[in-house]
């Protein structure tokens, strides 16, 4: 899958390279996937089949590394995970308690080579971990290392909620452990900053705040340039297709949308996990036939260019989420498209709505407000596409947001 994690580090590496000597993105479980320029290192550290072994089959951490090494090659783990790969995470909490006792696990030859990697051959000045999962990291990498150490949050606390009711408190409690010995913590939205301080219990003055960082002119160029008319008024909905996203409460609005605005139609396109395929299609087959021909499903994206005129071809934005999102990308990248979004009025969503002075949030877990939302949107004569890319490029693009982070970085001393 693309993952939005994955493509904001990316470009959040790309932004940095353009405002201090150089950032380097180090891969580790698999390869990631992105839909620009893949600026990542071409070696993969903590291979995902060596970890998910490590684990799984007694002796495996024993054997010589030359048995075991060959298993970490970048298009070797792509090619597996394609054949039944899982993040979900009530299947993995033995797997994920393991990874965050770091030497004191069965993975820690994985994680010592890590670390000899960092200290003995890259040798940074600062050193950002992408999530609080990786921080088993720290017990062979604290020691050992002298920089500053920071931890960039952006969603740890959905996968740790999926949990089993048996793992979630001993992995909750080890992270939180884990979690003191870093330096300092960023987020992307003052919401998530408060509740991950809140659910990692700690201090508050550890966490500074960056922006999202987005490459407006790539996505200029990958757009198209002309649209095809309709005389529909198209919602779309781009964005993972799970629960958590909320796809089945837009397609439960449909009745009273359609009711109110009769030339609407609903566009759905994302990555669909094999997990909730059933469960989507089930709700797409329902709500298709009481609405034929008005409810379009696209499917994933192959190419970035396909993603932009697919948002483009967008009237609104419209991504209903149950989760409290930690940043919101999808709604930057219809923005910078022109193409506003209604959103809930949760997570860090009201932050980007005003930052970007355009869009809409409506009231969480409100069904009728959602359809006013929606009422007004398609009424809207004043939607200006051109002053919400420019305020995009001024606010979160590339060239602009890398020298503010740096910036950011360097006052953890």
């Amino acid at each position: 899958m693309f993952c939005g994690s994955c493509m904001q580090d990316n470009t959040l590496t790309r932004a940095l390279r353009m405002a201090v000597d150089d950032a380097v993105l180090v891969p580790t479980y698999t390869p990631i996937r992105v839909d620009e320029d893949n600026v990542s290192n071409s070696k993969v550290y903590l291979g995902g089949v060596n970890v998910y072994l490590d684990s799984m089959l007694p002796g495996w951490k024993r054997l010589p590394g030359w048995m075991t090494h060959w298993l970490n090659r970048p298009a070797l783990i792509s090619w597996l995970t394609k054949f039944g790969a899982s993040t979900d995470a009530s299947k993995l909490g033995s797997l994920t308690l393991d990874m965050l006792k770091g030497n004191h696990g069965p993975q820690r030859r994985e994680v010592r080579e890590f670390v000899d990697f960092l200290c003995h051959e890259l040798q940074p000045d600062l050193i950002i971990f992408s999530n609080a999962l990786l921080s088993g990291v720290l017990t062979e990498l604290r020691p050992r290392y002298s920089g500053k150490i920071l931890c960039l949050l952006q969603g740890d606390d959905v996968f740790l909620e999926d949990l089993s009711t048996k793992w979630k408190q001993p992995v909750l409690q080890q992270m939180q452990q884990n979690c003191q010995a870093f330096d300092g913590f960023l987020t992307h939205s003052r919401y998530y900053q408060d509740f991950m301080a809140d659910y990692l219990n700690l201090p508050a003055e550890k966490f500074r705040q960056i922006p999202l960082t987005i490459d407006t002119q790539t996505i200029a160029s990958a757009a198209s340039s002309t649209l095809p008319k309709r005389e529909t008024f198209r919602i779309g909905y781009f964005a993972r297709i799970c629960p958590q996203k909320g796809v089945q409460n837009l397609l439960a609005a449909a009745s009273e949308v359609f009711y109110a605005i009769p030339n609407a139609e609903i566009a759905i396109a994302g990555f669909l996990p094999e997990q909730h395929r059933a469960w989507f299609e089930h709700l797409l087959r329902e709500a298709s036939l009481k609405f034929p021909d008005r409810i379009h499903w696209l499917g994933g994206p192959a190419e970035r260019g396909d993603k932009f005129q697919m948002i483009q071809n967008f009237d609104v934005l419209c991504v209903p989420t149950d989760y409290h999102e930690p940043k919101g990308l999808y709604v930057l990248e219809a923005a910078a498209v022109g193409v506003s979004s209604i959103v809930p009025s949760h997570g860090a969503f009201p932050e980007l709505i005003t930052a970007l002075e355009h869009g809409q949030t409506y009231a969480a877990g409100s069904g009728a407000d959602l359809v006013q939302a929606l009422i007004s949107a398609a009424s809207d004569k004043t939607a200006d596409g051109a002053a919400l890319r420019n305020r995009v490029e001024r606010e979160f693009g590339i060239k602009t947001t890398g020298t503010f982070i740096a910036q950011v970085l360097r006052s953890f001393g």
